[in-house]
């Protein structure tokens, strides 16, 4: 009995063993196929995404563009993922990435690769603008013959004035006449008659003068004549 058992406890430490001898390199090659850096370079721009790093030690990346810093170096845990623009340039320029890893340098990478140069599009013409067609013109319309019809507008009449003809109204003025003298008038001469009043005139005024005169020399012809006779007597 003693026989089987030693054998069987020998045959466990062996598979024992074996298995413990399979988990240690499993867990010495994990760390080398995780490690995953993946980065791409264009005309413009750069893009870098590490993945599976380990997050008990530092790990730092660098980038560089034509030996100029693009990403300054810069420590990372487990993952880094970032996009750069890349400086305008005129001919291919060398872009140079370096990862170190904390837990060995075989996971480390320093790596180059060209950027080349971005292509100019020509500018485009811009599209013609199609030049406005002229509107059909529309045929002017007929106009029909002009015909005046007949005048019917009466002949004018200057209408009746209502205002009287102005009439000069009669003299009323009295003939000027001298007061009674208390001697007795010689009588008036043959030669020159009175003159019959028509109305009024403007002559009234020479002839009533032309009076008064012919009265006062006669009134003083008679006194006159009276003294000369007082005198003789």
């Amino acid at each position: 009995m003693n026989a089987p058992t030693r054998a069987w406890k020998r045959s466990g430490a062996l598979i024992a063993g074996a298995a413990f001898g399979l988990v240690g390199v499993g867990l010495n090659a994990a760390p080398a196929s995780a490690h995953t850096p993946v980065w791409t370079v264009t005309c413009s721009e750069v893009t870098v995404d590490l993945k599976a790093y380990s997050s008990r030690v530092t790990n730092t990346v660098t980038i560089t563009a034509d030996g100029k810093d693009l990403l300054p170096t810069q420590e990372f845990g487990r993952d880094f993922s970032k996009t750069l623009q890349l400086p305008e340039h005129k001919a291919e320029i060398q872009v140079r990435l370096v990862v170190k890893a904390g837990d060995g340098e075989r996971f480390s990478r320093d790596e180059t690769k060209t950027a080349p140069v971005c292509e100019t599009p020509e500018p485009s013409e811009p599209p013609q603008e199609p030049e406005p067609s002229e509107p059909p013109q529309e045929p002017e319309p007929s106009e029909p013959p002009a015909s005046e019809p007949p005048a019917t507008e009466p002949p004018a009449t200057e209408p009746p004035s209502s205002e009287p003809p102005a009439t000069e109204p009669p003299g009323t003025e009295p003939p000027a006449t001298e007061p009674p003298s208390s001697e007795a008038p010689p009588a008036p001469a043959p030669s020159t008659p009175p003159l019959a009043e028509t109305g009024g005139s403007s002559a009234t005024p020479v002839i009533a003068g032309a009076a008064a005169a012919t009265v006062a020399a006669g009134a003083g012809i008679l006194v006159v004549t009276r003294r000369r006779r007082a005198g003789r007597s």
